[in-house]
């Protein structure tokens, strides 16, 4: 299977699955503002979750740009990676119904982690799969410190959410997109347009 195949099957599902969060998305009971602003958690729930996947495949775009090479492996991977993905729309009706719930919260959070931690394993099979091209690979290793520096405050999130306060799960996620994740891809897109 060549590159394009796998990215093309991965950008069509992934947007089937973006789809479905809309379509899970609830209807106001009637149409007044008051109506709309009771379902704030579930507009913050589906918003949250579409920008994540959407960052998500950015971030995979930019990753597999340079990669000249596929294996059985990262074909793998990126199946597990769409099969917890696809989960999303689920977990994030339940969470948007159940805002203040723990369980809806933490079952919320073991999805993006296992999203997350399979971005890790795809990457390392992507990086094998390319092992002569060291900018690639370089850009894994950025990108893999970052994924756990990720991890280690959605897993707070997710105690916190256990314990404490629910919505920490979420609040997680939503830190982690907006001071790790996105920040770092516009610095790699900065250092590319230079090379340029």
């Amino acid at each position: 299977m060549n590159k394009e195949r796998l990215v093309a099957f991965f950008d069509a599902m992934l947007a089937i699955i973006m789809t479905i969060l809309v379509i899970e998305l609830e209807k106001p009971a009637e149409m007044t503002w008051n109506a709309v602003l009771e379902l704030r958690e579930n507009f913050f729930a589906y918003a949250l979750s579409f920008f994540w996947l959407g960052t998500m495949w950015v971030n995979l775009h930019n990753e597999w740009h340079d990669a000249k090479y596929i294996s059985r492996s990262v074909i793998w991977w990126n199946v597990i990676l769409l099969f917890f993905s696809s989960l999303c729309p689920y977990v994030t009706d339940i969470v948007s119904n159940n805002f203040n719930s723990s369980m809806a919260q933490v079952l919320y959070g073991i999805i993006v982690l296992c999203v997350t931690f399979v971005n890790i394993f795809m990457n390392n099979a992507l990086e094998k799969a390319n092992k002569k091209d060291t900018e690639l690979k370089n850009k894994i290793i950025t990108n893999r410190n970052r994924l756990y520096i990720d991890i280690a405050i959605k897993l707070i999130g997710i105690v916190v959410s256990a314990t404490i306060y629910p919505p920490a799960m979420m609040i997680s996620v939503l830190i982690t997109m907006i001071l790790i994740i996105i920040p770092s891809k516009e610095n790699e897109v900065k250092n590319n347009e230079q090379k340029v």
